[in-house]
């Protein structure tokens, strides 16, 4: 799929408690073409041209399904871009685009017994493909998420469809993610897609190199 600039508004800004922030974007031209897993780069230069050398930006996973007609993206504003974000972008603003970059769930895989985890905001590439007809392909998947706490897990309406296949670590009341455990219940023959900060994806890959989980069966979205 072909790498497109894409001139667009901020609809609407989703503050769920300080620090986080989701971005409702509509593109204002030709619709977004994208496929699920895939993420993009976000400007926020409004001396942009569309044209001339592409501003600075930053990288963000789209947490939308290819079937809706706008793109959400989920962030927390702790480096010096994500705070410029919070502190410019209001209703109406204006951004690029370029997308679509990665191939999470285009990469060749099977797709029964997959294994999905995510840490935190690291669940929004998940959600594009859960919420898109393509998810019917997956048979007998389970999803293991981690949060902080319970008011950090603001995706529980898009993940109500999936409550049955889903199980959630509460760092505050039962830990960090139980690799092992996930380990001791699906063995090297799944697939392990792993999402979430870099120290986190770094260490579950050689956790579960070490039980012998060949590398082609460990698919992870770390562009970062």
């Amino acid at each position: 799929m072909l790498i497109k600039k894409y001139l667009s508004t901020v609809d609407a800004i989703i503050n769920p408690f300080p620090g986080i922030y989701t971005l409702v974007l509509s593109s204002l031209g030709k619709p977004f073409k994208f496929y699920p897993g895939q993420f993009l780069h976000l400007a926020i230069d409004s001396d942009y041209d569309g044209v001339g050398q592409w501003p600075d930006s930053r990288c963000f996973s789209i947490q939308s399904s290819p079937d809706e007609q706008t793109i959400k993206i989920t962030y927390s504003a702790k480096g010096n871009f994500t705070k410029k974000m919070e502190q410019q972008l209001q209703p109406q603003s204006k951004v690029w685009l370029k997308l679509p970059y990665g191939n999470l769930f285009t990469q060749p895989h099977h797709k029964e017994n997959c294994v999905f985890i995510a840490g935190g905001t690291g669940i929004t590439p998940f959600l594009s493909l859960f919420n898109h007809t393509s998810f019917d392909e997956y048979i007998n998947p389970s999803i293991y998420l981690g949060f902080k706490s319970p008011e950090f897990n603001i995706y529980q309406e898009e993940l109500e469809l999936l409550k049955d296949r889903t199980t959630i670590f509460y760092e505050n009341e039962v830990g960090q993610i139980d690799l092992k455990k996930i380990f001791e219940n699906h063995g090297t023959e799944s697939c392990y897609f792993i999402s979430g900060p870099p120290a986190m994806i770094k260490s579950f890959k050689t956790f579960l190199l070490e039980q012998h989980v060949p590398a082609t069966h460990l698919l992870t979205d770390d562009w970062e």
